[in-house]
């Protein structure tokens, strides 16, 4: 489900039964959990799975009336409803998942109990994102209602503008919401999740517009996976210079040629790979006039871009990675067959 979609379903669900939310490191889950519990009047006390230990969570034996009992953490043991968040639940140790069975299950731990009106929602990532995660205990496992949050550009870029990021970073992402979030690499380096993009904008907004490129570049490095990097930079050098791909797709301007402004080449090719996978239809049955004319103008943007490049040219009609088609049949064909004549034309 998407972050928008998420507290609907918390409201019906964590309300009568605790709730594991699974999700890509970065997209939010310990944001949506706390907005969600502000929005019920309630405190969220957070505990962070792999910097807790069993005696944090049973507590420590006092005595009492001659007896010994366990005293549980004050920040657990409340007299007011609030809720608890179980953050990076799975990547405790073993021995600390098992102390939250009672938690989760029975709501308790030794003699205290959760106060009536308490919500319990863990959350943590995915071991096939290359983080920190052990295999949760089938008992564990079985104690939790599970829902999977998956990264939304719409929802996000909502939240983003209301927020006041950056507006390099909102306007880049309105253009590319593919590069929202990018899976973890397998080697120890910067990658892009809306977590990172809003560190990016904060940057940004700290260093204000006047912001030099080498600055850009250090920051965008830093935060962001490297090829998204590149082409946000070559973004903000095209809002700088009031210079964009429709004005290259209306004839008002043409391809950057100078060897400095490769990086700009680099981006305006990505982009129009993009405009062209978003306004060409699969079937060319289903074009209209307009998207027919845009085709035919598009065919000879493909031969100016050769012309400067074949490298950028050949990146706009690729394939994908598993070496499907993205561009749509109908559309490459005409390519192929009328490259040679546009080709010859411009001789």
């Amino acid at each position: 489900m998407t972050p928008a979609t998420l507290p609907g379903v918390l409201l019906h669900v964590a309300v009568v039964r605790p709730v594991f939310v699974w999700g890509q490191p970065g997209i939010g889950k310990s944001s949506l959990v706390k907005q969600f519990a502000a929005a019920l009047g309630l405190d969220c006390v957070t505990l962070i799975g792999t910097q807790l230990a069993p005696e944090d969570l049973i507590g420590v034996p006092e005595l009492r009336d001659g007896r010994s009992r366990f005293a549980p953490p004050e920040s657990i043991a409340r007299d007011e409803p609030y809720c608890l968040f179980l953050d990076e639940l799975n990547s405790a140790s073993p021995e600390v998942q098992k102390a939250f069975y009672s938690l989760i299950l029975d709501r308790r731990i030794g003699a205290y109990e959760l106060p009536a009106g308490s919500i319990v929602i863990g959350a943590g990532n995915r071991s096939s994102d290359n983080a920190l995660a052990r295999p949760m205990a089938s008992a564990l496992l079985n104690r939790l209602i599970h829902v999977h949050l998956r990264a939304s550009a719409d929802d996000w870029l909502r939240w983003a503008v209301g927020a006041g990021l950056h507006a390099h970073v909102t306007g880049y992402l309105a253009q590319r919401p593919d590069h929202l979030w990018s899976k973890p690499p397998k080697t120890e380096e910067p990658f892009s999740t809306p977590r990172s993009w809003h560190m990016l904008s904060d940057a940004l907004h700290s260093f204000g517009d006047d912001v030099d490129e080498e600055t850009l570049r250090v920051l965008t490095t830093g935060t962001l996976t490297p090829s998204h990097a590149s082409a946000f930079c070559a973004y903000v050098k095209t809002v700088r210079h009031r210079y964009g791909l429709d004005a290259i797709v209306r004839g008002d301007a043409s391809w950057p040629r100078d060897p400095t402004d490769r990086d700009l080449l680099y981006f305006f090719a990505e982009a129009f790979r993009a405009r062209l996978v978003k306004d060409l239809p699969a079937g060319r049955e289903h074009a209209s006039p307009s998207v027919r004319r845009f085709a035919v103008r598009a065919k000879g943007l493909l031969v100016e871009l050769a012309e400067i490049s074949l490298e950028c040219a050949q990146l706009v009609i690729a394939a994908d990675e598993d070496g499907m088609p993205v561009l749509p049949a109908w559309f490459l064909v005409e390519v192929t067959r009328d490259l040679p004549r546009l080709v010859a034309a411009r001789v």
